[in-house]
């Protein structure tokens, strides 16, 4: 899947998060050296279907799963500490093995308790959709320069006082925020002790390591988390994610140059979904949004809440093309539409009698945007078992060559199911 002049790859969410980003990783995988964890943290969770096995991993990149690369949770990340041994340890009574092949950057920040108590506590006022994981305000310090990072945990003592600082600040925002709830610093301290000794095996100058592998030939994939409209600066901005989620944010994130990336593959799927508040232009009335979340198993792999389904969305994805450079589409979910009769896509939208391309910046204008749809007709088979683009029904092949269209940006991998295995590469003609 790797080609000769692709040495480093981006793998990014082109709609809302929830396209499948997890198992393209998995798939390019098998051939790289390293797989990186860029940005986010323990809020969103990729899932891996093995044979009758589901793996989520909401820290670890999906690579993890593959016995071959090193996998690397990049200086973009934020940790969570119980979050990340608890997978480590699931992994290896699954058989995984996981022991020597996990390097964390040093630069990386912590997310600890407090965190987590003031993301509640802003949620319940601010309504944004948080999963509540403390990811927010860990970012929040982060930028105000009062963040905890990995390597900092070389020195606890030191540490102390540090954290003593941060926690009664937190107390203090708690209580102006009408929260009873209060951080302790032993209790705060006592975590760190228990995790520390295994953590320092795996800290690491990440960038460097990557950088080593690049130059000398090795395979890398760069791993997002969520999708490029929860960009903080180019989502649906409140209602978005703490980190740059684009493939902009990769580089920075893993802790190399931009000339380092070759390719950036953009995961979609053939529909539309979201999780949390927000606009969603293409959301499909009562009915068909209740038979696509069905259809798709369309619940959050990490919170377990229902996701908000429509219709594919080509202004979004155009959008999402430009602002990460995507040089190639995956396309996930095509069989979800098996049943379908006519399959709405949405080409344009209409604002005040107008009509554009382009989607708004500011949440009140792509709320009032009227999607201008062209009906595709259904294929009303199942495609789960088509394992060549030549047998996939002839609406089906016509589907997706109209959405390479429409988005202008070629499709190179397509979707039929969860495994692994039911993955197509596509080539358009």
């Amino acid at each position: 899947m790797f080609e000769v002049d692709r040495r480093c790859v981006v793998v990014v969410g082109a709609q809302w998060g929830d396209e499948g980003k997890g198992k393209l990783v998995d798939v390019l995988a098998e051939q790289a050296d390293m797989v990186v964890r860029y940005q986010g943290g323990a809020n969103a969770g990729h899932t891996v279907v093995i044979g009758q096995d589901e793996f989520i991993l909401k820290q670890l990149p999906s690579g993890i799963l593959h016995p071959g690369p090193r996998c690397v949770l990049g200086n973009g990340i934020v940790l969570d500490l119980e979050t990340f041994f608890g997978e480590l340890d699931h992994l290896d009574r699954s058989g995984i093995a996981t022991e020597g092949r996990v390097l964390v950057s040093e630069r990386a920040h912590l997310v600890l308790p407090y965190h987590k108590l003031l993301d509640r506590a802003h949620e319940r006022g601010q309504r944004i959709g948080t999963t509540g994981r403390g990811i927010g305000p860990a970012y929040e310090d982060k930028y105000g320069r009062r963040g905890l990072r990995v390597g900092d945990l070389r020195d606890l003592i030191a540490l102390r006082p540090r954290l003593a600082m941060w926690i009664d600040r937190s107390n203090d925002l708690l209580g102006l925020l009408g929260s009873e709830e209060r951080a302790s610093l032993d209790e705060h301290m006592g975590l760190l002790e228990s995790f520390t000794p295994r953590i320092l095996g795996m800290v690491a100058d990440t960038g460097l390591h990557i950088y080593r592998v690049i130059q000398s030939g090795g395979k890398v994939v760069l791993e997002g988390a969520q999708g490029a409209m929860l960009d903080v600066d180019h989502g649906t901005y409140p209602f978005v994610t703490s980190s740059n989620t684009t493939a902009g944010g990769a580089a920075v994130g893993a802790g190399i140059g931009p000339t380092c990336i070759d390719a950036v593959l953009g995961i979609v799927k053939a529909y539309t979904t979201r999780v949390g508040n927000g606009p969603l232009p293409t959301e499909a009335e009562a009915p068909w949004q209740e038979r696509l979340r069905t259809l798709g198993g369309e619940f959050g792999s990490v919170t377990g809440r229902p996701r908000r389904c429509g219709w594919f969305d080509t202004p979004v994805v155009r959008y999402s093309a430009r602002v990460n450079g995507l040089s190639h589409l995956a396309v996930t979910k095509l069989d979800v539409l098996d049943t379908i009769d006519e399959i709405p896509v949405a080409v344009a939208y209409e604002i005040d009698g107008e009509r554009t391309t382009e989607v708004p910046a500011d949440v009140a204008g792509l709320s009032a945007v009227r999607p201008v749809y062209e009906t595709l007709p259904g294929w009303g088979e199942p495609i789960t078992q088509v394992t060549r683009l030549a047998d996939l029904p002839s609406p089906a092949r016509h589907y997706l060559d109209r959405m390479q269209e429409l988005v202008g940006v070629p499709i190179e991998y397509v979707s039929v199911g969860t495994r692994r295995d039911q993955i197509i590469p596509y080539t358009a003609g």
